[in-house]
């Protein structure tokens, strides 16, 4: 066993060592005590009538609870006067009010060791007294100290017996429940760890209640006088309800044995380490302050009590600082652990702050406790351990509460299928919006936990507060505020949904119209800025600012935006009015601006267009004069096809609508054609064609799919029927004399020189001309294959 370790045993044995010294005096006491109390004085039975009148009248005793409970709301009052200047400026020549504050606590730690030390002088002279025989002591009674002894070590075993009997039956039952607890279903995990610590702490309590009358019952009818119970037995058998049933507290948050029972969120390890030692603290001291030191105030004198007291007091800091500090890098890396895993930045940055100066703020509370209890053992003890249990229990329900809200709604949300078919952007912006919202109420919650914890420590009244004028303010504020935000939200939620089930083409009517489609666009836009404006202006006239400068300021600077950005205001208007008159949507084909493309944007100030070529532009309303949109109910399909001169047009036009019936019976753009093709005739007798229309009639934007496969078709028909479809060449007209016969050509016939294998052996040069004689009858065959024929010259020619 360490050193460490034997503190709290030491602790235990000497309160065990000073309440069996308590016993000798026991026969001697009592008789003192009747002798002094066998006939009260009639000062006494006056005041005894004073005070019964007191309680039997109503308003009377009201004020009587009033006056006790302010004074137990401000208990450490007495370490406040013991700190006052005046106290430290007494038996001195300075002022109170030139008191420093070192000079304030050189005097209270003056007194507290003046006041340990006359402690010490006294008990130790009891103590010699007892054993010198001397004083009231010379009546020892031997065997009176051995029965008594022995009566008391027999209730305590067997309490302890019944109580560890107990706790072995009721294994089973915290088994079962904390395996429910981890492995359960139907309900969140913290609500399960909630109500499985509930379940095991009512057992736990009843382990402790049936322990309680169990030792009562023992020490009543079992030991000493039968239907007696012994104050010794008394004090023990109350101190150890209350001790137990503080310790069962701790095992609920500390639960070592049972994984699904502990409430704070640490290995099993920690969790023994830390019961254990808390056990230990809260056994020595809660053991020691309730029995042994009360049983030497009675029965051997209230300076030796104070001196036991005291004794406990000292073992006991200095075991927690030992534990403190020994402990004090192992939990500052824990604490970074658990700060590296946290997602919120506040709480991630607290913690690591924390983990550094923990060790700081643990020492600082067992030397409040220390200077309180010898200071104030009376008033300042109880204050001391309600402020604790309330710092506990805010602590725990702020981990749950924070616990609780990531298991519910930090969780990815998922919608149904249905719902997601319908809704598709619901689900994405609900898992937006849920860990802001979670970062809010975990700083409500954090800035909630801190005023309890200072109110539990009398520097902050929450109380108060909150009943005074301004805490009701500004609690009314924020509520009012968080019901505006929430409501607020719901309706951007809703009318967001409703767009969007409008634009969904599988729920609502079906595919949305390109109109539909722009104007529940630019609606939504809208909507959501002016959500925005509305709540942040309802916001602010909420927390108390008046909006009526801000909207006149805002009236003002928006005239004054409007006179220098002449061209914005001009994009605004003109985009209004086109999409009032349903101008252009989103996708169609337009012109304006000098762009042809389509239209994939449209705001309130510009419009994007993407040309054929994949480039975007950016066109500004104001810069738009006309707009062009070819996807307006129809289009159309206008083509001119030239034929010959020589050829028929009545031929043609046959052809061309032949093409347009195999059109129309294809599948592709069969569907798209509106009407019969229209033959408008012949619109030009150009210099080599004539050129005839028509006009296709096609839904809108499909145009000039259908008219490229029609010219493809027109292509083949003309083929097939023979049909010229001409192209520019040049005659040559050499004239003609007035009776009709046409002077001869000058021309010049080149021929080119071929190799014995018939190909040739060079090319002509570029300023002759060649000609082809393979097409003239007129042409010796036998002189173009002969290499030895005889070229012409000029003079031939």
């Amino acid at each position: 066993m360490t050193p460490l370790r034997l503190l709290p045993w030491l602790g235990i044995w000497l309160m065990t060592l000073f309440a069996l010294l308590a016993t000798p005096a026991l026969a001697q006491t009592t008789t003192s005590v009747e002798s002094e109390t066998a006939t009260p004085p009639a000062e006494e039975q006056a005041s005894y009538e004073a005070l019964a009148d007191l309680l039997e009248n109503e308003q009377s005793r009201q004020e009587l609870i009033d006056v006790l409970r302010s004074q137990a709301s401000t208990l450490p009052a007495g370490l406040e006067a013991e700190l006052s200047p005046e106290a430290a400026a007494a038996g001195g020549n300075v002022s109170p009010e030139d008191v420093s504050l070192p000079r304030q606590l050189a005097e209270l730690t003056s007194r507290v060791v003046t006041d340990i030390g006359g402690q010490v002088e006294q008990a130790a002279s009891v103590v010699g007294d007892l054993f010198t025989g001397s004083g009231d002591a010379s009546t020892f009674d031997a065997a009176a100290f051995t029965q008594a002894a022995i009566n008391l070590g027999i209730v305590i075993v067997a309490t302890f017996a019944l109580f560890f009997v107990l706790r072995r039956l009721g294994k089973p039952a915290f088994a079962k429940v904390s395996r429910w607890s981890l492995t359960g279903t139907g309900l969140t995990p913290v609500l399960r760890l909630i109500l499985c610590v509930a379940i095991a702490a009512v057992v736990d309590f009843l382990i402790v209640g049936l322990a309680y009358v169990g030792g009562n019952l023992i020490a009543t009818f079992a030991v000493g006088e039968t239907g007696e119970l012994s104050t010794r037995a008394s004090l023990f058998l109350n101190a150890f309800l209350i001790i137990e049933l503080f310790k069962a507290v701790m095992r609920m948050l500390f639960s070592s044995h049972y994984e699904g029972l502990r409430l704070l969120p640490i290995s099993a390890h920690e969790a023994s380490y830390w019961n254990r030692w808390l056990a230990r603290l809260i056994g020595m001291v809660g053991y020691g302050l309730m029995v042994a030191v009360p049983l030497v105030n009675f029965y051997l004198g209230a300076s030796l009590g104070q001196a036991v007291g005291t004794l406990i007091m000292i073992i006991a800091f200095i075991y927690a600082v030992s534990v403190v500090l020994k402990n004090r890098v192992r939990l500052r890396g824990n604490m970074n652990a658990i700060a590296a895993n946290t997602t919120m930045t506040a709480s991630r940055v607290s913690l690591q702050l924390f983990a550094r100066t923990w060790h700081l703020f643990a020492l600082l509370y067992f030397l409040i406790v220390f200077v309180l209890t010898l200071t104030r053992p009376g008033d300042a003890l109880p204050f001391v351990l309600f402020a604790t249990l309330k710092t506990l229990a805010a602590v725990v329900v702020g981990l749950l509460a924070s616990t609780f809200l990531t298991q519910t709604i930090g969780r990815r949300i998922q919608l149904s299928d249905d719902l997601r078919r319908k809704l598709p952007m619901l689900e994405h912006r609900l898992n937006s919006y849920v860990p802001n919202a979670l970062r809010v109420l975990r700083t409500v919650i954090l800035v909630a936990v801190i005023m309890v914890v200072l109110d539990a420590w009398g520097a902050f009244n929450l109380a108060g507060w909150y009943a005074s004028e301004r805490g009701a303010h500004i609690v009314g504020n924020l509520i009012s505020v968080a019901v505006i935000l929430i409501v607020s939200l719901g309706i951007w939620l809703a009318l967001a949904s409703l767009i969007e089930h409008k634009l969904n083409p599988e729920t609502g009517t079906g595919e949305p119209s390109a109109r539909a489609k722009t104007l529940l666009s630019l609606f939504r836009n809208a909507l959501a800025i002016a959500m925005v404006t509305i709540t942040g202006m309802i916001v602010l006239s909420e927390i108390g600012i008046n909006i009526g400068p801000l909207i006149a300021g805002a009236g003002v600077l928006g005239l004054a935006i409007g006179f220098g950005a002449q061209k914005l205001v001009q994009d605004v208007i003109t985009g209004v009015f086109i999409q009032v008159e349903n101008a252009m949507n989103t996708g169609d084909v337009v012109t304006l601006g000098g762009i042809t493309g389509t239209a994939e944007r449209l705001s309130i100030r510009s419009v994007g267009i993407r040309d054929l070529s994949g480039t975007y532009h950016i066109v500004p309303f104001s810069s738009v004069d006309t707009v062009s949109n070819y996807m307006r109910e129809y289009g159309n399909h206008v083509g001119e096809y030239g034929i010959a001169y020589r050829e028929s047009i009545d031929d043609a036009i046959e052809q061309l609508k032949l093409a347009f019936e195999d059109l129309r019976s294809s599948q592709e753009h069969g569907f798209k054609i509106l009407a019969d093709l229209t033959v408008a005739g012949v619109v030009a007798l150009a210099d080599s064609s004539v050129n005839i229309r028509v006009v296709i009639k096609t839904t809108p934007g499909d145009q000039w799919g259908v008219g490229r496969a029609y010219n493809r078709l027109v292509k083949m028909r003309f083929d097939e029927a023979g049909i010229e479809i001409p192209f520019p060449h040049t005659t040559l007209y050499f004239g003609q004399d007035k009776t009709g016969s046409a002077p001869p050509a000058n021309l010049r016939v080149m021929q080119q020189a071929f190799t014995i294998d018939g190909s040739p052996a060079g090319q002509p040069k570029a300023a002759e001309l060649v000609t082809d004689d393979r097409h003239n009858p007129h042409t010796d065959d036998s002189t173009t294959k002969n290499p030895e024929h005889h070229k012409p010259d000029e003079e031939d020619v």
